[in-house]
Formats: C-alpha cells, sequence, structure tokens
C-alpha cells in the first residue's frame, strides 16, 4: 500500500524526495490500514460475551455515539453521529459493545444508508431485542470539498426494525427521547 500512495503523490505531480513528503507514504498506509481496520474485527470478538441477564423491556438508548467513515466512492471522510435504541427482551448488552459495534462498520467503505442497516441488524441479531432503532446524522466531505460544495448540509438516515418499524408508539418514543437533553 505504502508504494501505491507513493505513485499517486508522484502522479499529482509532487517531490516524494521534499522532506514534508519523505515519510507520507509510509505514514498514509498506516493510516488508511488505521481508517478501514473495521475489516479486520469481527462482532463476536468485540462483543465477547457481554450480553448480561436483565428483567428490563423498556427501551435503552445510546445517543451520539461519535462515528468516522470513509464514503465508498470517493474515499473521503463522513463524520457525525449515531444514536442506537432498542427494547430488550431478557438480556442487555455491554453499552461499550454498542459503540464498538458503531465502529466495526464505520471503519470500513461506506454509505451512510447502508452503515444505519448494518448496526441495527447487528444490534438485533446480537441481542434478539424486540425492537432496534438507529439514527445517523453525518456531514460528508464529498459534498463539502468536491462537487456542489455545500458547507451547511447533512445527511440523516434511519432503520427501524421490530416493534420500532411496527408500532407507532414506539417510534415515536424513540424520536421523543433523543430529543432530550441531559
Amino acid at each position: 500500500m505504502q508504494d501505491k500512495f507513493a505513485s499517486i503523490i508522484n502522479e499529482i505531480g509532487e517531490d516524494l524526495e521534499r522532506p514534508g513528503l519523505k515519510d507520507t507514504p509510509k505514514r498514509a498506509a498506516e493510516a488508511f490500514k488505521f481508517l478501514t481496520r473495521g475489516y479486520q474485527q469481527s462482532v463476536d470478538t468485540v462483543v465477547n460475551g457481554a450480553l448480561f441477564p436483565s428483567d428490563s423491556n423498556e427501551m435503552v438508548i445510546v445517543q451520539d455515539i461519535e462515528l468516522y467513515s470513509l464514503c465508498e466512492h470517493h474515499l473521503l471522510p463522513f463524520i457525525g453521529k449515531c444514536h442506537v435504541g432498542y427494547i430488550p427482551q431478557g438480556q442487555v448488552i455491554g453499552l461499550s459493545k454498542i459503540a464498538r459495534i458503531v465502529d466495526i462498520f464505520a471503519r470500513r467503505l461506506q454509505i451512510q444508508e447502508q452503515l444505519t442497516s448494518q448496526i441495527a441488524n447487528t444490534i438485533a441479531e446480537v441481542t434478539g431485542a424486540e425492537g432496534v432503532g438507529v439514527i445517523i446524522e453525518a456531514r460528508h466531505m464529498c459534498m463539502m470539498m468536491r462537487g456542489v460544495q455545500k458547507q451547511n448540509s447533512a445527511m440523516k438516515t434511519s432503520a427501524m426494525l421490530g416493534s420500532f418499524q411496527t408500532q407507532q408508539s414506539t417510534r415515536e418514543e424513540f424520536l421523543a427521547l433523543l430529543s432530550t437533553r441531559l
């Protein structure tokens, strides 16, 4: 990968012998591996059995989980927040595991719509929840830095599964709780 970055830098007309660029191909390769580390992670390893018996059958929400991803169309970042809600059925998942699941899928080449669905489906599968809701709001550098160059645009996507999809009251509770701040 380092050689490929060196080739790209050469192609734009830069001098790889310039002091500021001498180690850039190596640093860029390491950065790209880090930014796409989700490909080397598995849900089972990250969750690591952190499911706990619980009598709770009320909505659980983890809000404002930061996410950083790369647009699969331009390899430019999109940055935002993910909100996850679920209704447990006999077990809850460790709080940090929800954020880690978000990271597994965000640290891959993505489109936001797919990312939202992947997170929702995984939370549902891992927890066996009655319902799951996921909302992502993000700003896309491919829209801001190139192309249409719209600086104040944001994209919101949602995925509603189970009771979040079939019961309007559950969906409304999720959305109302998201608007409540500490």
